[in-house]
This record gives structure tokens, C-alpha cells and sequence, in this order.
């Protein structure tokens, strides 16, 4: 996996950053049982993933695989005609 470089982008780092912001305020929250800042911790999440998608559609993730032409058949020898 580190050969290809995964998730070592600018937008990964942030939206993971904030997701993991976002859990910690809902389990703060949870353990001194008051919902409203559990469901903040929980929009704080969500916030994460949307910051971490528009980071990418800004450029600042890992580019779209692109598609390799494939290669033209070569012809073989069998089918060659003999001189």
C-alpha cells in the first residue's frame, strides 16, 4: 500500500483531520451525556467529509486514474505468410 501512495494528499489529511475532531467532541460529549454536543460532534464529522471532497475537486487530492490506450495486437507469426 505505501507504494501507491494512498491518501497522502493535502485533502486527505484534512478531512481526516476534522473527522477525527468531530469524534472526539461527539465522545466528549457523550461521556458527560448532553445530545446537543453529541450531534455537534457528529455535524463536525460530516463537515469533515465535505471539506475533504471539495478539497479534492479542487485539485488538491489524488488524480482521477486515467485509462491507458490499450496496445495493438501485434500479428503472429502463424498468421504471417511465408516468402
Amino acid at each position: 500500500m505505501a507504494g501507491h501512495n494512498h491518501g497522502h494528499t493535502p485533502a486527505a489529511w484534512t478531512g481526516v483531520t476534522i473527522t477525527f475532531i468531530g469524534f472526539c467532541v461527539s465522545g466528549a460529549f457523550t461521556v458527560l451525556a448532553n445530545p446537543l454536543g453529541f450531534w455537534a460532534g457528529i455535524v463536525i464529522i460530516a463537515l469533515g467529509g465535505v471539506v475533504g471532497m471539495a478539497m479534492r475537486a479542487a485539485g488538491l487530492g489524488m488524480p482521477k486514474a486515467q485509462t491507458h490506450p490499450r496496445p495493438t495486437p501485434q500479428p503472429r507469426p502463424e498468421a504471417q505468410t511465408q516468402q
